[in-house]
């Protein structure tokens, strides 16, 4: 699973942002701007021993992606609600559970939705955006 996001120079720093997520981080140098992509991206999965890959294509393009798919389902799941301004319960709510921890297990990597599921929670916690699948561009 990857995300796409683009880099560029404004000023004196580099920018990388990543939109689907709403992120965003600079450094002095390109270089510098990647790796700060990739401590972003540890952070956010907050799982020892978690590796993150970002590639950089020659238009500004990056992608960030991870063998530990579950892991990323986590990162765009709580970002995804968080952009969205529902707390666990609310999107429970939405969903028709009977508690927020029935949500909740996709956040923590308890439990990995299947395809159909996980179109499901993203259309619940982003009513108003379309999710397209699309292959890399950067090889």
């Amino acid at each position: 699973m990857r995300f796409q996001g683009k880099i560029y120079k404004e000023g004196r720093f580099w920018l990388a942002e990543v939109p689907f997520l709403e992120l965003m981080t600079q450094g002095y140098t390109k270089k510098e701007t990647l790796i700060m992509v990739e401590d972003l991206f540890k952070t956010l999965a907050n799982k020892e021993n978690f590796e993150v890959n970002v590639r950089s294509g020659k238009t500004g393009n990056i992608e960030i992606g991870s063998n530990d798919t579950k892991t990323m389902i986590c990162i765009l799941l709580q970002r995804r609600r968080q952009i969205s301004g529902l707390s666990l319960s609310q999107v429970a709510q939405k969903l028709g559970l009977s508690s927020k921890n029935s949500y909740a297990r996709y956040e923590q990597g308890r439990s990995v939705p299947s395809l159909e599921k996980l179109n499901t929670l993203l259309n619940t916690l982003s009513s108003e955006t379309d999710f397209i699948i699309t292959q890399s561009q950067l090889h």
